[in-house]
C-alpha cells in the first residue's frame, strides 16, 4: 500500500507540474508546436537520466524514492498520450510538416536528455 500512494503522490505532483507547464507555454507560444508537452517530456526526460544515473551510483537508495520520482512524478510530469493525441490533430488537419518535426524532435531530444541527465551524475 505504501509504494501505491508513493507512486499517487509522485504522479499528482508531476501531473499539476505539467499543467501549469502547459498554461504557462500557451502565454508565450506561437501555437506552431504544442511547446507545453514538448516542454513536460523534455524535461521529465532530462530529470529521468539524472534520477536514473544518481540511482545507479548510490545503490544504498531505497527503492520508495525510484517510485516515488521516477515512476510517480516523471510518470506524472511527462506524457506519451498527449503527445500522441496531438499528433493526431497534425495528421487530420494535412500538418504533415508540424507531425514530422514535433514526432522526430521529441523523440531524438528525449533520448539525449535522458542522455544528458545520466551523464550530469558522473
Amino acid at each position: 500500500m505504501k509504494q501505491i500512494l508513493l507512486v499517487g503522490i509522485g504522479g499528482g505532483l508531476g501531473s499539476i507540474l505539467r499543467y501549469l507547464i502547459n498554461e504557462l507555454s500557451r502565454k508565450f507560444s506561437w501555437n506552431t508546436l504544442p511547446f507545453g508537452t514538448l516542454t513536460a517530456n523534455l524535461l521529465g526526460s532530462l530529470l529521468i537520466g539524472i534520477l536514473l544515473g544518481y540511482f545507479t551510483r548510490n545503490q544504498g537508495i531505497s527503492q520508495e524514492w525510484s517510485l516515488l520520482l521516477i515512476t510517480g512524478f516523471c510518470g506524472g510530469f511527462t506524457t506519451f498520450s498527449t503527445f500522441s493525441a496531438e499528433n493526431f490533430g497534425f495528421i487530420q488537419s494535412g500538418n504533415y510538416t508540424s507531425f514530422l518535426l514535433y514526432t522526430i524532435g521529441s523523440v531524438l531530444l528525449g533520448i539525449i536528455a535522458v542522455f544528458l541527465g545520466f551523464l550530469l551524475t558522473k
